[in-house]
């Protein structure tokens, strides 16, 4: 029971009170409402920035809401309308694909950084900042822009290819190879996964590597025994952040594809598809649902990976 809580149980037990008693608590009344006072723009903007959107959103999602009129109710019919688009089931695949091969590769390549990292080298500031910049820069369209331009038809990545005698072709305007550029460059972010996971390797007591050594374990084997075990709390962190990152990747699909998931609809990200719907053909109402839908896929691939870390995920406790 809290200070004020416990004043307040005094004073209606004991009606006559003390003039020190009252004024303990007419001072923490004084407090208390200090507090709220303190939070009041926080409330506020929770309220005005999360809350009410969310629930404005979810409301014109059983509309057909065409923007420049008002909604009219329609109940289900946006969402039987989003089983039932080709396209729609297309950005599905497209962004599971980039989820699937793109989250577990830039995981890998941040460990493998990481643990470069960690081995004491000169200079670990300097290497650690400019290793975490793309992370910066990568979400940003002047990145996108670049990385059309490098992996395009004239770009420098056919040029290179043509000093070993490599016919080069437009990598990002071909259908075969345009999502895996997208995915190239989301591994190419490793830094912020990178920084977190050298914070927690920093964590780990040297005695267990110490022992190891003596018992005559390899390098290997110190690194699955000890370190990858040791390491699974960190590893679920930045599994369940890049996860909720990737299923809303927008930027570098709009720019390199020109804002239409080209070539093919080979990368047509679902947010990408949501943006079309809401900002180029205003189907506000449509976009509602959809954006619905993604955040309900978010919240269960989240919770699955939550109950499914209890088998995996080890604490100290």
């Amino acid at each position: 029971m809290s200070a004020l809580a416990e004043l307040r149980t005094q004073a209606s037990s004991h009606p006559k009170l003390s003039r020190e008693e009252r004024r303990r608590l007419d001072a923490r009344k004084q407090w208390d409402k200090s507090g709220y006072l303190f939070l009041l723009p926080w409330m506020i903007g929770i309220a005005g920035l999360t809350v009410i959107p969310m629930a404005a959103s979810l409301y014109f999602s059983f509309t057909r809401y065409p923007l420049l009129r008002g909604p009219t109710w329609i109940g289900l019919d946006n969402y039987v309308r989003l089983f039932h688009d080709a396209r729609a089931w297309t950005s599905f695949r497209v962004t599971g694909l980039y989820v699937v091969i793109g989250v577990p590769l830039q995981l890998i390549v941040a460990l493998a950084v990481a643990v470069l990292l960690d081995r004491g080298m000169k200079g670990l500031s300097f290497y650690r900042s400019v290793l975490y910049l793309p992370s910066l820069l990568g979400g940003s369209v002047a990145v996108a822009v670049l990385w059309k331009a490098v992996f395009g038809a004239d770009g420098v990545f056919n040029a290179f290819l043509g000093l070993f005698g490599i016919q080069g072709m437009g990598w990002v305007s071909n259908p075969k190879t345009a999502l895996g550029s997208i995915i190239l460059l989301h591994c190419w972010t490793f830094g912020s996964a990178m920084v977190i996971f050298l914070a927690g390797l920093r964590n780990i007591p040297t005695m267990y590597y110490e022992a190891a050594e003596i018992d005559g374990a390899s390098s290997w084997h110190r690194f699955t025994s000890i370190t990858i075990p040791l390491l699974t709390p960190i590893i679920f962190f930045n599994l369940v952040m890049q996860l909720i990152s990737a299923f809303q990747s927008f930027t570098q699909a709009y720019i390199i594809s020109g804002g239409d998931g080209s070539p093919a609809d080979s990368t047509l990200f679902y947010a990408l598809y949501l943006y079309k719907n809401a900002f180029s053909y205003f189907q506000m109402g449509y976009a509602a649902a959809m954006a619905w839908i993604l955040f309900l896929i978010i919240a269960l691939v989240t919770g699955l990976n939550f109950l499914l870390s209890k088998y995996w995920v080890f604490y100290d406790a």
